[in-house]
């Protein structure tokens, strides 16, 4: 019984694989219409993504640039690229925004950064965007950090723009 079970788990297991492995389905595309080939998501920005995810529940203080005396938004940015993909990326969330280079939010890949209008000052409030819609940050006062749906009331209304530090 053990030796049949054994090949269905391996196939199974390499049927997932294959799944993965495809392109994802393409957008249908009419007269004049130019697609461009989604962006490969690079291997640094993997490790932002995993370091960020790492940091959930880390307690929020601002002006925090470690997480043993809390984060804030911009200081969480910085501690991940620089220990996570070794970038320097420093400064407030606009002084982050100004030196990232642009992103559409239909070409958002895990690792790009979110930026959001929070306190009436543009790009007030920057997190890392990690796919399926959703992105860590370290919200406020009090809190911790968290993961956050882009179409959550409050951030959907604030949402600015996006950069990436990858190629």
């Amino acid at each position: 019984m053990i030796a049949r079970v054994l090949p269905l788990s391996l196939l199974c297991c390499a049927l997932l694989l294959a799944a993965c492995g495809s392109p994802a389905p393409r957008a249908p595309t009419g007269p004049g219409t130019i697609t461009q080939a989604p962006r490969a998501v690079s291997g640094q920005a993997v490790e932002v993504v995993l370091y960020a995810m790492s940091l959930i529940d880390t307690g929020y203080r601002f002006g925090g640039k470690n997480p043993e005396a809390g984060l804030d938004c911009s200081g969480m940015v910085s501690y991940i690229f620089d220990r996570a993909a070794g970038l320097r990326v420093q400064g407030s969330a606009a002084d982050i925004a100004r030196r990232g280079r642009p992103v559409e939010r239909e070409a958002l890949r895990p690792g790009d950064l979110v930026f959001f209008n929070t306190m009436n000052r543009p790009f007030s409030h920057v997190g890392i965007y990690i796919g399926d819609d959703r992105f860590v940050h370290a919200p406020s006062t009090n809190g911790k950090v968290r993961i956050e749906q882009m179409d959550n009331r409050y951030f959907a209304q604030r949402y600015e723009a996006a950069r990436t530090f990858f190629d």
